[in-house]
């Protein structure tokens, strides 16, 4: 359906995590502001002022900084991992990669 964005007064942790992982923005607005932009019919969201626009306001969201870099640049737990490819690759021709997993029994 082309949704960007949900505005809700609080998301479980679950969703809110999966909602991130696939691109859709959960914005926490309280009970009062949500109200207020479904009134208006319409609101702009801008992820990086971390602000929802409408007719009755500007209303200040919060998010993580993470959760945030993920959105703005479009990436999915691959593209997360593949933003550290120079570390790994680094770890991987190092002397640390030859020893393998290590592993500990109580």
């Amino acid at each position: 359906f082309g949704f960007r964005a949900i505005l809700a007064p609080s998301f479980a942790d679950i969703f809110y995590s999966n909602c991130t992982k696939i691109g859709l923005l959960p914005a926490i607005l309280d009970e009062e502001h949500c109200r207020a932009v479904a009134e208006a019919g319409e609101a702009r969201i801008d992820l990086d002022d971390e602000t929802v626009n409408c007719a009755a306001g500007v209303f200040q969201f919060q998010i993580e900084h993470d959760v945030k870099h993920r959105l703005l640049n479009g990436l999915d737990d691959i593209g997360i991992t593949l933003e550290n490819g120079g570390a790994i690759d680094r770890f991987e021709s190092g002397p640390a990669a030859s020893l393998g997993p290590v592993t500990t029994s109580l």
